[in-house]
């Protein structure tokens, strides 16, 4: 591999991946760099909840039993993991991933980035009360570890392209502002972040792409000393990498032709895409201005309880069914409504259905309450107290079940100044990673690198 283009790859873009695709990537070509991705807006509540139930937990587990299967085969290859796996708690991670390695007899240097983690600070920066509260951190801690030898790094919440834009850094030497270049490898990173994605997966053109059986392969981006980049995928993968899948998640969360970052804001409409050869996309042209003076913080907090349940109604007249089994509800629940009823009718069923599935269709009813109990038995038992005593073929889909817990995530926004960006080295020795001194107003115009609409399964 040439020193003057790092092959990145990406392994995973959320929670809940394809467990295969680590040693798919490092068993597949030539990379310098493993990267995945963890962390969505909504799966840091899972890890909250996660960390309420037992304070040592906190990251993405699968990322743990990833590692335990190829991490020989990483430090035998030279290829260095980086990965935002770490979630609300890199520092756990690490001695877990120690744990394994010792286990297997390796010795990698591990090192991890913290500091975005504020929910200890939420007064001080008047966030409320949340679960969990993350202020989006850059590149430089990444490229920090990297420079000092590690050869595994976990990260708490980064900028879904610092996963990439980190080790860019560390190969070719960027400072903070050569910006162009920053702006390119985000763009780089932005492809790469939703894993198959970029090679033809959840793309509404599929067809073009000749889908069978294959599994589709995870992309990798090769990226020289200037910014630009090509991204490819391991041959002999499924799917395809073009022009149209690229922009297909070029476009992706993306509501301004600025994309702001921690490090850099890219000016997402001087990209150049151009085809190199097949699956072989170059991504050129890329220019970069300084970073928002503030950082994005992923807040979550606890909104309540919530319960569903789904009636069948079969046969005719389900508008006259669905409005009777509604009114009986509306009556039970009448002493002590839940503070929100939401009711749907998703019309499945079709006309002369040869099948009782064919011509039944759901009506959903949904609670919310701060009382678990109010959306518990006490909103369940009189939907089943209906079931001789109300629209004929009265079924429900499921047996009643207790009230879950639900999360409501927003935005809040911070001076970049008043995180304390930190990497722990793999030999126990720290760094503290200044904020950039060069920024513009934030202006919030653009969209918050790594901010987007809840996605990428679980949810909770």
């Amino acid at each position: 591999m040439s020193a003057a283009i790092l092959r990145v790859g990406n392994c995973s873009g959320f929670y809940g991946d394809r467990l295969s695709a680590m040693r798919e990537m490092l068993e597949g070509g030539d990379l310098d760099v493993l990267t995945g991705d963890y962390l969505a807006e909504l799966t840091m509540l899972i890890l909250g909840k996660d960390r309420m139930k037992d304070p040592t937990l906190g990251y993405a587990r699968t990322f743990l039993r990833q590692a335990e299967d190829c991490m020989g085969l990483a430090l035998e290859q030279g290829v260095r993991i980086v990965s935002d796996a770490g979630g609300l708690n890199p520092a756990s991670l690490t001695e877990k991933l120690r744990e394994v390695a010792g286990g297997l007899g390796l010795t990698p240097r591990i090192a991890y980035v913290h500091g975005d983690d504020l929910v200890d600070r939420v007064d001080e920066l008047g966030l409320g009360k949340p679960l969990t509260a993350n202020a989006y951190l850059g590149a430089f801690g990444i490229a920090a570890a990297l420079r000092n030898g590690a050869d595994i790094v976990v990260t708490g919440r980064v900028t879904d392209a610092s996963l990439v834009v980190g080790p860019a850094v560390a190969h070719f030497g960027w400072d903070r502002e050569a910006y162009d270049e920053l702006a390119g490898a985000v763009v780089a990173g932005h492809v790469l972040e939703c894993g198959a994605h970029a090679s033809g997966g959840n793309f509404s053109g599929f067809r073009a792409l000749a889908p069978d059986s294959t599994p589709i392969g995870f992309p990798l981006a090769e990226i020289a000393a200037d910014g630009s980049s090509v991204i490819t995928k391991h041959p002999g993968t499924g799917g395809a990498v073009t022009i149209d899948t690229v922009t297909a998640q070029l476009v992706y969360e993306v509501q301004s032709q600025t994309y702001l970052g921690p490090d850099v804001s890219a000016r997402l409409d001087s990209i150049v895409l151009s085809s190199d050869d097949e699956n072989r996309i170059r991504i050129c042209g890329v220019r970069g201005i300084a970073p928002p003076d503030q950082l994005k913080v992923c807040v979550n907090e606890l909104g309540g309880f919530r319960n569903t349940i789904e009636f069948l109604l079969t046969g005719m007249e389900i508008d006259g069914k669905a409005d009777w089994v509604r009114a009986q509800m509306d009556l039970a629940l009448a002493n002590r409504p839940p503070a929100t009823v939401a009711w749907t009718l998703a019309r499945t069923d079709v006309d002369d259905s040869t099948t009782q599935e064919g011509a039944s269709c759901r009506l959903r009813c949904t609670v919310k309450d701060e009382d678990p109990a109010v959306v518990g038995k006490a909103f369940t038992a009189p939907a089943v107290e209906l079931g001789l005593a109300s629209y004929p073929g009265f079924t429900l889909t499921a047996p009643p079940t207790p009230g879950t817990p639900y999360g409501i995530y927003r935005p809040a926004y911070v001076d970049q100044a008043t995180v304390q960006h930190t990497v722990v080295h793999g030999d126990g020795t720290t760094e503290s990673i200044p904020a950039p001194t060069r920024t513009t107003h934030s202006g919030r115009t653009g969209r918050a690198a790594g901010e987007s609409p809840p996605r990428r399964p679980p949810t909770w």
